[in-house]
């Protein structure tokens, strides 16, 4: 057999399979998608969804849940969730109802996610009535949280307990929570990367694996929802001040890294810094400000956690010095990073951030990305030197030599050599 029996592509979906479309097929007429509108309905609703007539309505490319989305296909291919199932949207509405921005209308500020995301049972109800499964990739909720440091910061009285913000001894701090999937919306995507859309949905198709034919066949839908993880901002005191000029604001933007951040692996700096950050952001809520923490799923530079062990194998065995930090990393992944903060300032836009008090970063890249994209940051606050494991001064000391702030010494090319992290001796299991 070269092909699937006609058996086993029917259930449950019937013996069609439509592999793509086009913009002339029979039937197809998009769901209306103006990307850059100011009101939602002008805007339209983003729609993804194949079954029924959504494979001739939707207007964009792509799966809701971003990363997940192969779960949901896994559970609908096991038989644990309808292939039609449609969420009941009853009373998870936001707990936050942000003021539109003007960001939120504009073909350029915003590009990665879409602004709408979070009030679609609202803004689009004339659609949901029609029929069309159109759901939110924004939610908005309020939590209490409590991380081992700043209760510690608690204990010791360098923050205090003020019965808003940080509400008991224990260290339990109350904070609206913002999960966003990210929307691209390609034309915008590609001018932020300086390079043609063509070109972009080329790239994207034949290094995702083909995964997504449309990206190539229907250059007339200009949103793709691509697989990825997206981001969730932590905001401390009232989530009003963040977008409010004439309160003080403190941001720390975080790229995953599950290692450190969760289990506190030391060989980077990365949960320290979290925790840092997540404290000044409290601090400056506190005073009367704002605070604010963006963790962006980009786990090991976006180069996975894989590629990030491979590398962490390849400098512990070839000797672990700052100044082969970055080489290591090009041998195995063929670049530094691939985090390319381009995008990453729309969740800022989205927020009404006029300006930033308090950059909670080293990062040149995350500067010039927040700087460029027309936000001013009046002071950039570095990791302070004793919260720096040791084993990781071979990572800060590497970048900090290739252009990150600080207020601290730059080592020179020659003094890198001399940065060595841990050795792995009696740690093997197997020689090499």
């Amino acid at each position: 057999m070269t092909q699937l029996d006609v058996e086993d592509l029917s259930h449950p979906y019937g013996s069609k399979v439509v592999l793509t479309t086009y913009p002339n097929s029979s039937g197809v007429n998009p769901v209306t998608l103006q990307w850059g509108a100011s009101e939602p309905q002008r805007r339209g609703p983003v729609i993804v969804a194949r079954t029924g007539k959504g494979v001739k309505t939707r207007n964009a490319i792509g799966a809701h849940g971003g990363s997940y989305s192969v779960y949901n296909a896994l559970a609908i291919a096991g038989g644990d969730l309808p292939p039609d199932f449609r969420p009941d949207f009853t009373n998870t509405e936001p707990t936050f109802n942000f003021k539109p921005q003007p960001a939120w209308a504009s073909a350029d500020k915003i590009v990665a996610m879409d602004p709408f995301g979070h009030i679609v049972t609202s803004a689009f109800q004339q659609q949901l009535q029609q029929g069309h499964d159109i759901r939110p990739t924004i939610a908005i909720t309020r939590a209490t949280m409590r991380v081992a440091e700043i209760a510690e910061a608690v204990k010791e009285k360098r923050l205090p307990v003020d019965g808003e913000i940080v509400i008991s001894e224990l260290g339990d701090v109350r904070v609206t929570k913002v999960a966003v999937e990210p929307v691209w919306y390609l034309p915008g995507v590609a001018k932020r990367f300086n390079i043609k859309e063509s070109h972009l949905r080329r790239a994207l198709f034949e290094h995702m694996g083909g995964s997504y034919p449309e990206l190539i066949t229907r250059p007339d839908l200009k949103v793709f929802l691509p697989p990825i993880g997206g981001l969730t901002v932590y905001i401390f005191g009232p989530p009003d001040r963040v977008s409010d000029p004439s309160c003080k604001l403190a941001l720390r933007v975080h790229d995953e890294c599950n290692g450190s951040d969760v289990f506190q692996s030391d060989i980077c700096t990365c949960r320290p810094y979290l925790a840092f950050g997540i404290q000044e952001a409290i601090r400056e809520a506190q005073q009367g400000g704002s605070g604010l923490c963006i963790y962006f799923r980009k786990e090991g530079r976006a180069l996975g956690e894989v590629v990030k062990y491979l590398v962490y194998n390849a400098r512990k065995r070839g000797g672990d010095t700052a100044d082969k930090y970055f080489q290591r990393t090009e041998n195995v992944a063929g670049v530094r990073d691939m985090r390319f903060q381009a995008l990453m300032p729309d969740i800022l836009h989205w927020l009404g951030i006029v300006k930033i008090d308090k950059m909670l970063s080293m990062s040149n890249m995350k500067y010039d990305a927040i700087v460029d994209s027309g936000i001013p940051i009046i002071e950039r606050i570095p990791i302070p030197d004793e919260m720096i494991p040791v084993d990781s001064r071979v990572e800060i000391d590497a970048k900090i030599n290739a252009g990150y702030f600080t207020t601290g010494t730059v080592r020179t090319t020659e003094e890198l050599a001399e940065v060595a992290g841990r050795g792995w001796e009696q740690w093997e299991d197997v020689a090499h």
